[in-house]
């Protein structure tokens, strides 16, 4: 597979580009090669600067639930960008795409539209302790909310500790008021509660952890934070900047959280609600929502917040997710997910196939992942050769042992039969 022109366009990024990226997964460092240069992209397919052509299962990390360059979100971007690209003033297409997200998630009472999920968040908080007149943020290892200062952390020694800056530049006093815990564990939340509870804010939470791979939460976790929250005065925040309107048309929250009799104060939203472009959002009880300026007190503005051209994106793509779109995914994420776990136990390759709805990710590790330092634990070496078998044979997937895979509707029968047999010869040299 001839890769000069991606290798020729990374050296040249990297004079201009730190890194050569303008996101550090793209780098390929942590499967030690370089990245693909892709300039096109057709229903499953994306193809590489060279002509090389890949299943594609990332999707840009979930926007592309249609695939690419569907008819239907392309007609609607070239018919809005001809009229303009941005007013920095209201629009028809912000209203149209908030009225169908409250459609979709009965808890969602109104929404605000921000241009990045580490915005939409970041607002999150901010209106978390507006409401609350509390400082204290509870969030998990290994759950990835943005780079906001405050949860760009990791947790210390103790089972409930205040969260360490993970990155140079975020000051302790940036996150002296973020208490992190491990994901899944019942029993910590139970006794921050019981001695801290009456000083949380909010928790925040990956209505399903996918920045660590796919690590669903255990049976009765989103509830029990629900019922702490609600029963300290404290919110709750559900990050569904992944899941959401992926795994369902409701997002996490309709297809598991519905059913366990249980809602969140607060919603973010991102990736599909934008159809690939720059879009996301906080969506919540109205009486939180209005706390936001003008309103209320609570400040956020942002020149592009609802920009015209995405909003039209993100409307015509979930428009185009019907029912039948939800089954196709569930079906692709199926054959696939279980396709690749066979041929690795064939090949007996150690691992554990793990799924979050839709999403899969693949740990080289013994036994269930339940949290991240248990996703750690995993052979990322051994990862990383599975990537290069399947890269080699024409399937893009995620290039870190701690992502989540994303399958789209235009994935196809002969798609699904690529992917395993490229599985199978990666599975043998993995």
């Amino acid at each position: 597979m001839i890769t000069t022109g991606s290798n020729s366009w990374h050296e040249r990024a990297k004079i201009s580009i730190p890194g050569g990226v303008s996101s550090p997964v793209r780098a390929f460092h942590s499967v030690g090669s370089h990245p693909r240069y892709f300039v096109r992209g057709s229903g499953s397919k994306v193809i590489d600067i060279d002509g090389n052509q890949y299943v594609d299962l990332i999707g840009s990390w979930g926007p592309m639930i249609l695939g690419h360059a569907h008819p239907a979100v392309v007609e609607a971007v070239v018919k809005t960008s001809r009229d303009s690209f941005s007013f920095g003033a209201p629009g028809p297409n912000e209203v149209l795409l908030a009225e169908e997200i409250i459609a979709r998630v009965e808890p969602a009472e109104q929404v605000r539209f921000v241009s990045s999920g580490t915005e939409a968040v970041m607002t999150a908080v901010r209106l978390a302790r507006a409401a609350t007149g509390r400082d204290l943020i509870v969030k998990f290892a290994g759950c990835y909310h943005g780079h906001s200062d405050a949860l760009l952390v990791e947790a210390g020694s103790a089972i409930a500790t205040l969260g360490l800056p993970n990155s140079p530049g975020v000051t302790v006093g940036a996150t002296k008021d973020t208490l992190v815990l491990p994901y899944n564990d019942e029993a910590a939340l139970r006794e921050l509660f019981a001695t801290r509870g009456h000083e949380v804010a909010a928790i925040i939470t990956e209505a399903a952890a996918a920045n660590m791979g796919a690590v669903p939460p255990e049976p009765g976790f989103n509830r029990l934070l629900a019922d702490l929250t609600k029963s300290h005065g404290a919110l709750l925040i559900l990050d569904e900047v992944m899941t959401g309107f992926r795994v369902s048309a409701g997002g996490w929250w309709q297809a598991f959280g519905k059913p366990e009799g249980w809602e969140p104060d607060l919603f973010t939203f991102g990736k599909v609600i934008g159809g690939g472009f720059p879009l996301a959002a906080i969506a919540g009880k109205k009486e939180v929502m209005q706390l936001l300026a003008p309103v209320g007190s609570v400040y956020q503005a942002g020149t592009l917040s609802g920009n015209p051209v995405a909003t039209a994106s993100g409307l015509a793509t979930l428009e185009n997710c019907t029912p039948a779109v939800y089954e196709t995914l569930n079906l692709r994420a199926t054959q696939i997910g279980e396709g690749i776990s066979n041929a690795l136990t064939g090949a007996g390759v150690e691992h554990s196939y793990q799924t979050a709805g839709s999403l899969f990710s693949f740990f080289f590790a013994p036994g269930r992942v339940t949290n991240y330092a248990e996703a750690k634990l995993q052979d990322t070496t051994r990862f990383a050769k599975f990537f290069h078998g399947l890269l080699e044979k024409g399937v893009s997937v995620p290039p870190s042992a701690f992502e989540a895979w994303f399958v789209s509707a235009a994935i196809t029968d002969a798609d699904v039969d690529q992917v395993l047999s490229a599985a199978e010869y990666a599975a043998r040299i993995t």
